[in-house]
């Protein structure tokens, strides 16, 4: 079985079941187009009414943006039964309920999106700590190209100290860096995302930089 030809794929996980295992973040699209509050309040808004073009509109705007966000802040693990994309088509159902309730107190939507984002993958992983099942993947007969033993233990292992890195920065830091770098949000859009100012956003992802660079050196990678 073969990747597929066309990474930019932006459908979600019930269209990706033909793909085994997990698909790291950069094979997402990244958010097309800009998500400012400028840009998504007439969406938000006509969506909102119930109007099924712009509902159709706004899911596929911001489907790459919470698809990456679940992954990079799971960490690429499937958590039991819980994978990200099954974490971030819940966020998608979520946004959807919430729609014709949402009021704009003069915050940017992808505000509300990135709390229900966050309290999703939060709930993930409550829920695999109650979960006690060790479930057992199917290994196929031949490894796929790339895909061989070695090699996913080599990614693997490089992801898994990168992640723990990231564990270890401010929880402002993280949000940042998954924002900026994984999902591809502007300086702006990020501070819209997380209620900060975009200079706030600049100097903490430098800082953030700055302090994962510094134990970079430290390890071998």
């Amino acid at each position: 079985m073969t990747a597929p030809s066309k990474p930019a794929r932006s459908e979600t996980a019930a269209d990706e079941g033909d793909v085994p295992g997990y698909v790291a973040p950069e094979t997402l699209p990244r958010p097309s187009g800009r998500l400012t509050k400028e840009d998504l309040d007439p969406l938000v808004l006509a969506a909102g009414r119930g109007d099924e073009r712009a509902i159709t509109e706004l899911l596929h705007v911001l489907r790459p943006v919470v698809a990456r966000y679940c992954r990079a802040r799971m960490g690429g693990r499937d958590l039991s039964y819980l994978s990200a994309d099954d974490v971030a088509q819940d966020v998608s159902m979520a946004v959807l309920k919430a729609l014709p309730d949402y009021q704009d107190r003069g915050g940017s939507f992808l505000y509300l999106v990135h709390a229900i984002a966050a309290n999703k993958v939060a709930d993930a992983y409550r829920a695999v700590a109650r979960d006690r099942s060790e479930p057992v993947p199917e290994l196929p007969e031949r490894p796929l190209v790339g895909n061989e033993p070695e090699s996913y233990a080599l990614r693997l292992d490089l992801g898994s100290r990168l992640q723990e890195m990231l564990t270890r920065l401010a929880p402002l830091q993280q949000e940042i860096l998954t924002l900026r770098i994984i999902v591809g949000l502007s300086a702006n859009e990020t501070a819209e995302t997380l209620g900060i100012s975009a200079g706030n956003v600049r100097v903490t992802q430098h800082r953030a930089l700055t302090k994962l660079r510094e134990m970079i050196r430290g390890q071998e990678f």
